[in-house]
């Protein structure tokens, strides 16, 4: 059985996660991040695009109240041309990067080629696939938006937690999720709202895919 995917996304009110330089830290308040390292704590693997290492060098670790570790995820990156530099955070023991290149050292991480999608990138089902036979059930996909995008047209992700913050970035900010390439609105993935919270100055939308 595949995981099950949870998509989490940090944007303005109109769905950015950076602005068009990039910069994106922090969008969303204190609140809402030590949420999120919660939600961490409670997923088996935690995954993100080479592009998002590459911008954010990211730790994906979980840190709880009072700056306590907590249980880390296995962190996941997709890096079809193994672009990971060898001293980022994530080149690291408890790291699995999974490549459509041939695979070679990348610091402590463990490389694993698996099959390409039409664009060349780590397919979808053959990363589910390959986080399946390693023991994980739940994954939390975080970015970026290419990333989110291909799991969103694969019929992938099963839960949606958006996090939106009283900003807005405008359009040449850059979007949560990447193109989908929808010609009619009858095709677009659907959703069921199950909750909304205030976390601090943020909401907390949760929803649920419609299949």
């Amino acid at each position: 059985m595949r995981p099950r995917v949870t998509l989490k996304l940090a944007t303005s009110l109109d769905g950015r996660i950076a602005t068009a330089s990039g910069e994106s830290r922090w969008i969303t308040g204190p609140e809402a991040r030590n949420l999120g390292h919660r939600l961490r704590a409670g997923s088996d693997a935690i995954l993100v695009g080479v592009e998002t290492v590459l911008a954010d060098d990211p730790r994906l670790t979980t840190r709880l109240p009072g700056d306590e570790p907590g249980p880390d995820p296995v962190r996941v990156v997709l890096d079809s041309r193994l672009r990971t530099p060898a001293g980022a955070n994530l080149a690291r023991e408890g790291t699995l990067i999974l490549t459509t290149a041939e695979p070679r050292p990348l610091g402590g991480a463990e490389v694993v080629r698996v099959a390409a999608d039409a664009q060349g990138r780590p397919a979808v089902p053959a990363v589910l696939d390959t986080l399946a036979e390693r023991g994980v059930r739940t994954l939390m996909v975080e970015g970026g938006g290419r990333v989110a995008a291909a799991f969103v047209a694969a019929g992938a992700v099963d839960a949606l937690w958006w996090f939106r913050a009283p900003i807005l970035l405008g359009a040449e900010g850059r979007p949560c999720v990447a193109a989908l390439a929808l010609a009619n609105l009858a095709d677009a993935p659907k959703f069921r709202r199950l909750d909304v919270q205030s976390v601090g100055d943020d909401l907390w939308e949760r929803y649920e895919a419609l299949r």
